[in-house]
């Protein structure tokens, strides 16, 4: 299924962001946007099909937001996060409502959810 929305979540620091989203998390940038130097940045990066924004401007959204990944394998997505130096703030488990879950949170506090559907 194509994605139909793409969430958008308030950065403050695009190196440190980026390091995060990229390096930790294996996402790959598409494309950025800066009006002129010394302007804010936007970005739009992938990882496995999945796209988000990451944007500098103060008046776009707040920081804290909350995204929820829903990926084949969540149990590979900690091992690959760890690995690459990611330290979760929940491992992942099992839910009362049928998903396994594991949360990061990047340097912004914006929480990210990776869930993977676990068989009746």
């Amino acid at each position: 299924m194509t994605q139909t929305v793409i969430p958008q979540l308030r950065i403050t620091n695009a190196r440190d962001s980026l390091a995060f989203y990229v390096e930790g998390l294996g996402f790959s940038v598409d494309w950025q946007h800066q009006f002129e130097p010394g302007f804010p940045l936007f970005f739009q990066l992938t990882r496995d099909g999945q796209t988000i924004f990451l944007t500098e401007h103060t008046g776009d959204c707040q920081v804290g937001g909350a995204v929820y990944f829903i990926v084949p394998d969540v149990d590979e997505c900690y091992r690959d996060f760890t690995g690459r130096g990611v330290v979760s703030t929940q491992r992942p488990e099992d839910t009362a409502w049928g998903s396994r879950e594991m949360v990061v949170t990047d340097p912004d506090g914006n929480r990210l959810r990776f869930a993977t559907q676990v068989a009746a």
